[in-house]
């Protein structure tokens, strides 16, 4: 009765290990969350009054998102991009994944994911019988591929469409695309699209962002929301922007949407206006520091002959890769780091990587994110005292995990 294509899918590792880690804790075992990923902050309170002032609104809102939060977002994307966006270029979703999923559906053409990719993008796409097309990245171009390796595809079919999927800051490596202008040349001379994944893009520890949609607007959709930069991933708000000339993809996102979601929960687009038109720069700069001062904590500590890292750049992920480990595969070496540790990550293998390589993601949110604001200002030096105050199971869980490493 189930497709057998459906058969070979497994459950998101991503909420997989956050149950096992839950699981693990509740039979009084100590663990150390660095495999789930989420925002460690409350969302806003000025964003939670609206949400309690708007419980009342119980009516269906439109397929393609309510109208003053469209506007509301419009004018936010088009002051951060330099770019003129209108309501109409903006589509909602219950979070940007299910948005994501269904233009996998409707996409005609290949998919183009480097690796490492965020781990719900391969199985939608085999979801949406896409052909995907892998790009195994380096480190030293921060894990994100050149001009060059995507163009290789391209050229073995040039009469195919072809969308590539970009995320920087990146989920699992935390690292940002500096090649951007060169990868942008491509989608002049190949037609090629982007999905670039900007749902990290707050929280760029620098203040120079920049996506492929600053280079190549019109051959570009933006994907983002609520989830990472105003800590409301429970909530499930995200969007699309999507430029004009496509408009016969919103137009088809909009016809899923209405077979699918319908629309995403009223309460939470009407407080999602305040968190797009209010001022929360100190709210955000606070998170930023917060995370940049935590994850070069960790960063500084694991790096070794025996623990090959890069500096994280934005978001609340590194990308370690354990040297002289004898296993077979990743996960078999995230197991035994579990097992011995308490400490747990993801296979990198769950990011596309082969087996044989012995990476992970390691996400350092395991904290009490609204502690940690309480106690210090969105400007100020954070420093090991603070951390080892306000974020003890990232320095117990780096420990325990740097010792294991040299082992």
């Amino acid at each position: 009765m189930i497709k057998d294509f459906i058969k070979n899918l497994k459950p998101s590792s991503t909420l997989l290990i956050n149950e096992k880690s839950n699981k693990l804790e509740s039979e009084g075992k100590k663990i150390f969350k660095f495999g789930f990923g989420q925002s460690p902050f409350k969302v806003p309170q000025k964003i939670i009054d609206e949400l309690k002032n708007n419980a009342h609104q119980n009516k269906y809102l439109p397929m393609q998102g309510l109208e003053d939060l469209r506007i509301s977002i419009a004018k936010y994307i088009s002051k951060k991009k330099g770019q003129e966006y209108s309501s109409s270029n903006i589509i909602i979703g219950p979070g940007s994944k299910e948005l994501m999923f269904l233009l996998q559906i409707l996409f005609d053409g290949e998919i183009i994911l480097p690796t490492p990719s965020w781990v719900s993008y391969a199985p939608q796409a085999i979801i949406g019988r896409n052909k995907i097309k892998w790009i195994e990245t380096k480190s030293e171009n921060n894990w994100f591929p050149t001009a060059k390796e995507i163009e290789d595809i391209i050229k073995k079919d040039k009469k195919k469409k072809y969308l590539i999927f970009l995320n920087s800051p990146n989920n699992p490596s935390g690292q940002i695309c500096t090649n951007l202008d060169e990868i942008s040349k491509l989608a002049k001379k190949y037609n090629l699209f982007f999905l670039s994944d900007e749902i990290y893009s707050e929280l760029t520890f620098e203040d120079n962002y920049k996506s492929i949609s600053n280079y190549c607007p019109q051959n570009t959709i933006i994907s983002t929301g609520l989830s990472k930069w105003c800590g409301a991933g429970g909530w499930r708000l995200g969007y699309f922007i999507l430029p004009s000339n496509l408009s016969e993809i919103t137009s088809q996102l909009k016809v899923l949407a209405s077979e699918t979601f319908s629309s995403v929960s009223s309460p939470i687009q009407y407080a999602a206006i305040a968190a797009h038109n209010n001022e929360h720069a100190d709210y955000i700069n606070h998170s930023k520091n917060i995370l940049k001062s935590v994850g070069n904590y960790v960063y500084e500590n694991l790096k070794s002959n025996n623990v090959l890292i890069n500096k994280p750049q934005g978001g609340f992920y590194l990308l370690p890769e354990f040297v002289n480990k004898k296993f077979s595969t990743s996960s078999e070496m995230c197991n035994s780091i579990l097992k011995e540790t308490g400490v747990a990550l993801l296979p990198g293998s769950d990011f596309g990587f082969s087996q044989n390589r012995m990476l992970a993601r390691l996400s350092f949110t395991d904290f009490d994110g609204e502690n940690f604001m309480k106690n210090t200002v969105h400007n100020e030096e954070i420093n090991y005292d603070k951390i080892k105050i306000y974020a003890p199971k990232i320095i117990e869980g780096t420990n325990r995990l740097k010792d294991w490493s040299n082992n």
